[in-house]
């Protein structure tokens, strides 16, 4: 009979990060293994279940029904196993220790080495392990209990997370300098009317904010979708279409290739950023402290 002790954490940790990649390479990558090693811990698992939890072939990994049940109770262990370290250090000092924090693609290389130090003066005792990630993705890693919070936008479906506003990011209209919105002052939607947007690819969420917007226009996008802000701004520049591009990113971003950045007259588009996270986390008043240094920081770049 299998027994409790059979088990351990990080095998759970292994088989969590395999249902989530689907993939050996990357859910070594994920949890810091080589890639035999995570194999040969799988099967450990499950030759000591006596189940098969994944099919692999040459091409794909994906779960079988058994392998589902029992990656979905891993996670409910592994979140509590998380929450339990959690309030026992929240009782102690919440500011001791590390939490996980994730961030999205368009704020993290703009905001963190702006923020990092002087919350690291507000609280030395506290470590941060960041983690740069699309939406969907830190979205799951919040439900499983993998982060502690995350820095997302609001406008996208957060479920149930509880948020607190950081600040508002208004977006900018970025185009080759030779265009004629670069004579401008502001723009306004109409002078989106007919005009080929560039956007990033599906995952992040300032791709459906700026659909949102501009989808009363009739801009034609076109058919490129960029992995990064930056790819996006040189895309521009080269004349290749216009773009929606956050205040945040604009000092970076802008100084990358010649652009004319346009601010829209209002009210115009833009999105909030908020912290998140699960509602029953035993670090929310510390959380919401958090906030409010992220807050406080936030204004010393604007």
């Amino acid at each position: 009979m299998t027994r409790p002790s059979d088990l351990s954490f990080r095998q759970l940790e292994y088989l969590v990060a395999l249902a989530d990649t689907l993939g050996f390479h990357r859910a070594a990558e994920r949890v810091h293994v080589s890639q035999p090693s995570l194999s040969a811990q799988i099967q450990q698992v499950e030759a000591t279940l006596g189940l098969r939890l994944f099919e692999r072939d040459h091409r794909r990994v994906f779960l079988t029904p058994a392998g589902e049940e029992v990656v979905a109770r891993a996670r409910r262990i592994l979140q509590e196993a998380r929450d339990l370290l959690v309030s026992t250090q929240a009782w102690r000092d919440p500011f001791q220790g590390t939490w996980r924090l994730g961030v999205i693609p368009t704020v993290a290389p703009y905001l963190l080495p702006e923020v990092l130090p002087a919350l690291a003066s507000a609280h030395p005792g506290l470590r941060l392990k960041l983690r740069e990630e699309r939406t969907p993705v830190l979205l799951a890693e919040l439900a499983a209990g993998g982060l502690e919070a995350a820095i997302l936008a609001e406008g996208t479906d957060l479920g149930d997370l509880v948020r607190s506003p950081l600040r508002e990011d208004p977006f900018l209209l970025a185009a080759p300098l030779h265009h004629p919105v670069a004579r401008k002052a502001r723009v306004t939607l109409r002078d989106l009317e007919g005009q080929p947007l560039l956007l990033l690819e599906d995952g992040h969420c300032l791709r459906g904010q700026a659909l949102a917007f501009c989808g009363e226009a009739g801009v034609r996008e076109v058919d490129f979708r960029a992995s990064s802000l930056p790819t996006l701004v040189q895309m521009v520049a080269a004349g290749l279409g216009l773009t929606l591009l956050p205040d945040l990113c604009a000092a970076v971003e802008g100084g990358r290739a010649p652009l004319a950045l346009r601010p829209f007259g209002r009210p115009g588009p833009g999105r909030t950023l908020v912290l998140a996270w699960r509602r029953e986390s035993p670090l929310a008043g510390a959380l919401e402290t958090f906030a409010g240094d992220l807050r406080r920081a936030w204004p010393e770049i604007g």
